[in-house]
């Protein structure tokens, strides 16, 4: 992967945390974009890509040409900043994913099931 697929990927990431974030607020997306501070032509030209993304890894899957990572066990360790506890340290509402090198940290209120597919694609492309 070249450090344009990643700059790419990172952005995919970035707007579809946005995405969700507006959905999640209730908003319209005139009025969020306004409240976030960009056009709405970045929402929407966004969203269309995160759907294309999300359509062609699905064509992969579903022809057989992406094999899916076997199901596995991994250590999980919880972590604080500063020897505080988890919950003084701010991080009571947040899931830290870290496997062959590529780590994923998201809302605690993320979909288990997307951050799993997250972790494929990107352990996949990596």
């Amino acid at each position: 992967m070249n450090t344009r697929e990643i700059a790419s990927e990172y952005r995919l990431a970035y707007w579809a945390q946005i995405i969700q974030e507006r959905k999640d607020s209730g908003l319209s997306v005139k009025a969020y974009c306004e409240q976030a501070g960009f056009h709405e032509n970045n929402y929407y030209y966004w969203q269309k890509r995160l759907r294309e993304s999300t359509c062609e890894e699905l064509a992969k899957i579903q022809s057989g040409n992406a094999s899916l990572m076997s199901a596995a066990f991994t250590e999980v360790k919880l972590t604080t900043r500063n020897g505080l506890p988890p919950m003084a340290a701010g991080m009571q509402n947040q899931v830290c994913i870290e496997s062959t090198g590529v780590r994923i940290t998201a809302d605690g209120g993320y979909p288990a099931d997307k951050l799993s597919y997250l972790l494929r694609a990107v352990t996949q492309a990596c």
